[in-house]
Order: structure tokens, then sequence, then C-alpha cells
């Protein structure tokens, strides 16, 4: 059977058992850690993907997807018209209006800053948002001019509050013509949620629409539009479609602008966090160089013989180019495949590792989130096998090129 020559001896120097130890365990070596690094790095990106979709659910549970606010330099807003516009923009499932003002939570001895954010118990945005989150008591206890709230589970445990309990409010207020004053709002307790973020938890104090709107008649309140998307993942672009459907007045925010910081530190996290676990490929492709170094070396009769039997020297560094990628690919190979099932069973690896060396990796007393998520990812997957791939290519460069230049009298002169 016709073989190519390079590939030939290449895959021949392979698979014989070298005589020379220490040139086989870094060969071993060079594929271990190829495979590990690779591992690593699917396992590591993972894990930050899964913490990445946790952060996102929690922080959009009561956040808005997309919000529609009257702009600083526009004129009166009219809601019902910008809710009908909103309405006809393709990927808005829902829409919900809504009103929020700063105020400060009083019960002696303590006091919290909080949000008070007035919604539409009958929404359904607010159905499945806050209706899915509270722990005690019901949504349908928010009725107008009522005075009553739904508080968050840190604030409930600060302020030391159960349902049926008394919060009193300090609302600013700005009458015409006089210097900005406070009012106190006595509201009762009616419910408690919870959705594990503390910027929710702890600051979250939710009312009826009517109330709040009525509080910021005379109190600088904000208010709005909460639209609901069908893919959150595309709500930058439905906000665009917002923006070309709304008229100037208003103004068009998605989460993405609402929480930039929190996501921006995730992708600096985890580029950080790949370029060091790249490292693990680096050093594993600097030992495939030096394994081939040492092989060229081993080999300089044979590549004497190939060159006098008229072997190109382009066919002479493919035989060791073919040994290295090998190698490098196989570890490649093999870090993908060990990567993967380590990713797509992190939720049972981890409890065993637990329970069998009784520790707990995220303390429930220390951490919102107490199970580790991973979310795998092709993208991610394809990039770190290129770049691992490119790496031990690039390995087998220099071996390559010193066994071309090999010289047949010069290697023969003492055999």
């Amino acid at each position: 059977m016709f073989h190519p020559l390079p590939l030939y001896v290449g895959l021949r120097y392979v698979r014989a058992r070298s005589h020379k130890f220490f040139v086989s365990f870094i060969t071993w070596a060079s594929l271990v850690g190829v495979c590990v690094g690779v591992a690593a790095l699917i396992v590591i990106l993972s894990v930050m993907n899964g913490f990445e979709g946790e952060l996102r659910e929690r922080l959009l549970s009561l956040s808005a997807q997309v919000r529609v606010i009257p702009a600083r330099a526009g004129g009166a807003p009219d809601w019902q018209d910008a809710a009908r516009r909103a309405r006809s923009v393709p990927g808005v499932t829902d829409v919900a209006p809504y009103a929020e003002l700063q105020a400060l939570a009083l019960r002696t001895p303590e006091m919290l800053p909080v949000v008070l954010r007035g919604v539409d118990p009958a929404a359904d945005a607010t159905v499945s948002e806050l209706g899915k989150a509270i722990t005690q008591g019901h949504l349908k206890d928010l009725t107008p001019g009522s005075g009553r709230v739904i508080v968050g589970e840190l604030i409930a445990e600060r302020l030391g509050l159960a349902l049926g309990d008394r919060l009193t409010l300090l609302v600013p207020s700005l009458d015409a013509g006089s210097a900005p004053t406070a009012k106190l709002r006595e509201l009762m307790v009616v419910g408690v949620f919870e959705v594990g973020l503390q910027d929710h938890d702890g600051t979250l104090v939710f009312a009826h629409l009517d109330d709040v709107r009525a509080l910021s008649a005379q109190a600088p309140a904000a208010q709005g539009l909460r639209i609901r998307v069908a893919d959150v993942l595309e709500a930058p672009g439905v906000a665009r479609r917002l923006r070309g459907a709304l008229p100037a007045r208003y103004e068009v925010r998605d989460w993405t602008e609402d929480n930039a910081n929190y996501f921006r530190a995730i992708r600096i996290e985890k580029t950080m966090m790949s370029l060091i676990l790249l490292l693990i490929v680096a050093v594993a492709a600097f030992n495939i160089v030096a394994m081939l170094v040492m092989v060229v070396t081993d080999k300089r009769t044979d590549i004497a013989i190939l060159r006098t039997f008229g072997a190109a020297p382009r066919r002479v560094m493919g035989i060791f180019l073919t040994q290295g990628l090998v190698i490098g690919w196989l570890g490649v190979a093999l870090g993908v495949v060990l990567g993967l099932a380590l990713a797509l069973n992190v939720d049972t690896i981890v409890p065993f590792l637990e329970h069998t060396l009784h520790f707990q990796i995220m303390d429930a007393d220390v951490y919102y989130v107490t199970s580790i998520p991973s979310e795998v990812r092709p993208l991610n997957v394809a990039a770190i096998a290129a770049a691992a791939l490119a790496l031990t290519a690039l390995a087998t460069l220099y071996p390559a090129l010193r066994a071309a230049g090999t010289a047949p009298a010069e290697a023969l002169r003492y055999e």
C-alpha cells in the first residue's frame, strides 16, 4: 500500500518504543499536559458560564429586561401611547407600567435605604417575576390605597419584620416654592420575597402602583414601562427596535446596559482565567519541542540516509511535523473528551466529592449559590481546541526545521 513518506515514517516514529526512557517520559508528559490543560480550560469556562447564567437569571428575576423611561430633554410622556407602540414591536411579550422612588426604611433602632417600587399585581410580568419569589404572604394582598408592602428577605431580617408588622418609610418631598422636606409614611408588611441576590433582597420594597404614584406626586420618582422579551439574550436587539418605534421623548435601556459592570467583570475574569490556564498547554508545547529536538538528535543518521536516497528537506520536515502533531493533537482530543465529561457531570461529581470528603464547596452561610452550575458552550470548546491545536502545531516547527537542515555528510562522518 502506498504511503506518503513523511506520514508513514512520522507515524512509525510515534509507534516505536524508544530505548531512551527520558525521551519517552517527555513524550507522555507532553501528551498528558496538553490533555489536562485543555480539560481544565473547558471545565473552568463551563463553570464560569454557569455562574454567569445564574447571576443573569437572578438579576433579571425582579429587574426589567428592557425599560422605557422619559428622556432628559423630552416632553411629557404619554405612557398609554408608549405601551401601545411597544406591544407592536417584534420580540416584545409583555408591557407593564412601574414607578419607584428612593426612601429610608425606619424601625427602631434600625434604618435602611430602600427602593419603593410600585407594580400592578394583575400584570403578567409581575405575577411571573414577583409572584414566584414570594416566600411569605400573597401578591394579591397588594391592593390600591391599603398601604401594604412586600419586602425583601434581608430587609425583613435586618429590621426584624414579620407579616402584619408596621414599617415606616421616610420619603423625600418637593413642595412647590419651598425647600426639600421629608414625609413619614407608615405601611403594613403583607409579604416577604427572596431571589438570592443582595441587590434585590436587601433594597427592594414593593407596593401597589397606585400607592407609589400617590406618593410620587410630591416626591421625585422614576416612572416608566417594564418590558419583557421572548429571549433575554436578544434584549439589545429589541431595545434598538423600540428606539425606532418610540418618539424621541422616551429613552430605552436594556438589562445589558443596566448591569454592564457585573458582566464586564465576569468577561475580564474569564479572559484572565483562560490565559492563565492556557499556560498549561504552553508548557506542554515546550515539552513537545524538547522531545522532538532530542528525537531529531537521535535520528540524525536516519535523516542523513533519507537525504542521500533523495528525500527533499520538506519531506524530512514533514516527518517530524507528523510526529509532533500526532502527539499534540491526540492530547487535545483526549482533553476535549475529558473536559466535556467533567463539565457535563459537574452536578454529579461535586456532590459526590462533598459527600466523600465531608466538606461543602459552596457554604450556604457564605454564598447565595450553593451548587456549582455548568454551561457548556460549543463555541468555547471549539476556541479552546483551536488554540491548543495552534500551540502544539507551532511547537513542532523548530525541531522540524532543524531536522530539515541536517547535512548528510556531517551526520554520517563518524558512522
